[in-house]
């Protein structure tokens, strides 16, 4: 196929189809990706503060825990969550895309949490003491002034993840949940055309994740010039 040839079908598909890449595809992707990233960080606040607990059983568990999900592929840990979780509690009726998110939640989580304890432990340890002697007890000490500060430290971190797992949602395809992918492998076997149907969803990820990228890279500066 000579170049000018492989031009023509991608302005085709795109004519044809960009509908269907932005309207489902794009859609579905950043809904995926945000629910995972949202709930992921959330969890992973937890597991950051567990891992950090006084008890060395907790942290024991915990650390199994990390080190299992970020030690072992995403897309086994969809097909555990898929074809195990899933058959086991069928009585929950959840949706495909429903498990997914599930599975990319607990996997965010894991890294999140790692994330979540360097920024939390990143605090001055002298302001946690000052609140201590203010008479602030230890939970009121992290939720008002720990935790705060924690937050807007790893919010660099955050972006990085959200742009991480929105690239990840592609391993999605395999259960065809109408992300960006999935849409792919729809259109390539309606017009088979795999390479040119590969471009546009390579450039649709690309204007997806460049800016966010940018996005992300303006706020690591601006970070690093007010401290």
């Amino acid at each position: 196929m000579d170049f000018i040839t492989m031009c023509k079908n991608i302005a085709m598909l795109w004519s044809n189809y960009w509908q269907v890449f932005i309207f489902e595809g794009v859609f579905n992707t950043i809904k995926l990706t945000f629910i995972a990233v949202t709930l992921g960080a959330l969890l992973g606040m937890v597991v950051a503060m567990l891992k950090m607990s006084k008890h060395k059983i907790v942290r024991f568990l915990i650390a199994i825990y990390v080190e299992i999900i970020r030690g072992t592929p995403m897309l086994l840990q969809i097909f555990l969550f898929y074809f195990v979780l899933a058959e086991t509690f069928s009585f929950l009726d959840f949706s495909t895309f429903t498990w997914i998110a599930i599975a990319l939640c607990i996997n965010s989580s894991a890294y999140v949490s790692e994330v979540f304890r360097s920024g939390i432990q990143s605090v001055d340890k002298g302001q946690t003491e000052a609140a201590r002697s203010l008479g602030l007890s230890h939970k009121q000490t992290m939720m008002k002034i720990v935790i705060p500060q924690a937050i807007k430290n790893i919010l660099p971190a955050l972006g990085n993840e959200f742009i991480m797992i929105l690239k990840d949602t592609s391993l999605a395809s395999t259960f065809f949940v109408g992300d960006i992918m999935t849409v792919y492998l729809n259109v390539k076997g309606a017009t088979y055309l795999p390479l040119e149907g590969l471009i546009i969803t390579g450039l649709i990820y690309l204007c997806l994740t460049f800016p966010l990228s940018k996005l992300v890279a303006a706020f690591e500066r601006k970070m690093s010039n007010e401290k």
